[in-house]
């Protein structure tokens, strides 16, 4: 399957990155699998830690994507 530089570079995909392909009934979903964080005891609280190193994380500009999200739409 070809997904396109652009998606790819705005979701953080790169060559064996794993996806997840989900059908309903408006059409097909892929989603980024990515590793959850871990939840870590902090004295009595649990803390959500990520399991990924910083420089192995997507940047993502949220407000431009959820802008974009909200443009496609008249």
């Amino acid at each position: 399957m070809v997904i396109p530089a652009a998606i790819r570079d705005r979701m953080g995909l790169s060559a064996g990155a794993q996806i997840e392909i989900t059908e309903d009934e408006t059409g097909i979903r892929l989603e980024r699998v990515a590793d959850g964080p871990k939840l870590v005891r902090i004295g009595r609280r649990l803390v959500a830690r990520p399991s990924v190193p910083p420089d192995a994380r997507p940047a993502l500009d949220i407000a431009a994507l959820v802008e974009e999200e909200r443009n496609r739409w008249p």
